[in-house]
């Protein structure tokens, strides 16, 4: 893993919450994008080498939605940059990770993406990130 690429927090509302971090890093957001295979909106924001991704529900069944039911808005997952994401899976599924997709999918922000369980990781749910090229 080569650096945090990103932290994703859950928002109820993606347009009040994008307004808030605006003004709390002090720049503006570079991209939105949903992303209709997870049902969530995301707004993105980057502050020298740092990034934020903003995840909105877009269905009440989706992953973002159940989070906030329980546990309310609040950082969802941390993600962390990979240069080849299948050889990156396949090293901890070997170490005993639970992984949640066996193939990894096209998320937003130009990655493919893979999600570790979070009953493996401390309660911390990870995302393996590889720029799509």
């Amino acid at each position: 893993m080569n650096k945090i690429e990103h932290i994703g927090i859950a928002v109820a509302d993606l347009q009040k919450a994008s307004s808030l971090y605006e003004q709390l890093l002090g720049t503006s957001c570079y991209k939105t994008e949903r992303v209709e295979s997870e049902n969530v909106a995301t707004a993105f924001f980057k502050t020298g080498e740092n990034k934020i991704e903003l995840l909105a529900s877009t269905a009440d069944d989706s992953a973002i939605a159940k989070f906030i039911a329980k546990k309310g808005e609040g950082i969802h997952h941390i993600a962390f940059d990979v240069d080849d994401i299948y050889a990156e899976m396949e090293r901890l599924k070997a170490a005993g990770f639970v992984l949640l997709n066996e193939e990894p999918k096209k998320g937003a922000d130009n990655k493919l993406i893979c999600f570790v369980h979070p009953k493996g990781t401390n309660g911390v749910l990870v995302e393996l990130c590889q720029e799509i090229r």
